[in-house]
Order: C-alpha cells, then sequence, then structure tokens
C-alpha cells in the first residue's frame, strides 16, 4: 500500500467510526525533532510510537509516548519477562502493522487482522483532551480526542494496558 492508499484506510475508517479529526499537511516527518518544528502549532498532545519485539521475536508492543518523554525500557522489559526487547524491523512493520519506519502510529492496527501487537500506552495522555499521530503516511498529522483514540483501539481489537514510560528500576 503507499502513502495516499494507508491514508485513505485511516481517513475512511475514522468517518465510518464517526470519529471527528483534524488533519495537517507537511514535508516527510522521520524523526520527532523534525515533526516537534511543523506541531508546535497544532492544539494536541504529540506522541512518539516505538515498535518493539520481544527476545524470540513472537511477541510485538506498539509504545505510545508522549513526544517528548525520555522512555526507560529496562522497566517495561522487567515486567513482561521476556528477555530483551528490541526495535522491530521493516519487515516486521510491515508484517504487523502495514507501515515503514517513519510512519508508526496506532492507526496502523488497522493491518493487524489477528490482533497480535500490544499495545502500551504513556499514562500521561490520559490528561490529553486530543492526540496526534500519522495517519500511517509521514506527510501528514492526524488530530482526535484521547477518548476516540481508545474507541479506535478497542474497535480494533488490540489489547492495550497503561504504563509510565519514565518508571525507573526498582
Amino acid at each position: 500500500m503507499d502513502r495516499a492508499e494507508n491514508r485513505k484506510k485511516v481517513l475512511d475508517t475514522l468517518d465510518k467510526l464517526g470519529i471527528k479529526y483534524e488533519i495537517y499537511e507537511h514535508p516527510p516527518l522521520d524523526t520527532i525533532e523534525i515533526a516537534q518544528k511543523y506541531w508546535k502549532d497544532i492544539d494536541a498532545m504529540h506522541c512518539k510510537n516505538l515498535f518493539f519485539r520481544n527476545h524470540k521475536g513472537n511477541r510485538h508492543y506498539l509504545c505510545i509516548i508522549k513526544d517528548t518523554t525520555k522512555f526507560n525500557l529496562k522497566p517495561l522489559e522487567k515486567q513482561l519477562k521476556q528477555g530483551k526487547l528490541s526495535f522491530g524491523s521493516e519487515k516486521r512493520l510491515l508484517k504487523y502493522l502495514g507501515v515503514k519506519p517513519g510512519s508508526v502510529s496506532p492507526f496502523g492496527l488497522l493491518n493487524d487482522e489477528e490482533h497480535h501487537v500490544h499495545l502500551f500506552i504513556d499514562k500521561q495522555l490520559q490528561q490529553a483532551d486530543k492526540v496526534s499521530f500519522h495517519p500511517n503516511d509521514n506527510t501528514a498529522s492526524v488530530v482526535i480526542s484521547f477518548k476516540d483514540l481508545i474507541r479506535f483501539i478497542e474497535t480494533m481489537g488490540n489489547s492495550y494496558e497503561f504504563f509510565d514510560p519514565t518508571r525507573e528500576l526498582v
């Protein structure tokens, strides 16, 4: 699927679910540092999306965190007890979320028909009225309410939980 098809699939699904959204066009944003320059005037909590696999490669996780949060992976590894976590490869991203690096977002769950990916959502996001993500295409950002994000995830059928990505090892 190309960028336009990815975006259309996301927006069509949001329309079908009755989820109101705002869309903002921008150049391709491959890193959070670049994205923050374009997001500064968008009224939403912006998110960083990190895709991991466990040591065996049979479990995959999407961590959605506030864009400025420093993420400590060790406590999550300890909690999961599945060995060392590592970033999922481009091949795995395509297989499970149907996206390429730089375009990762919870909207990729549209392509996870077997509900394989488990989500960890930053507790900080619960305080946000609105959140923003790429629509599986890093040349735009879509803003939706936090409540609608949760409704979207629940509609997709993937498991999720809230976590503190800044938590230190105890």
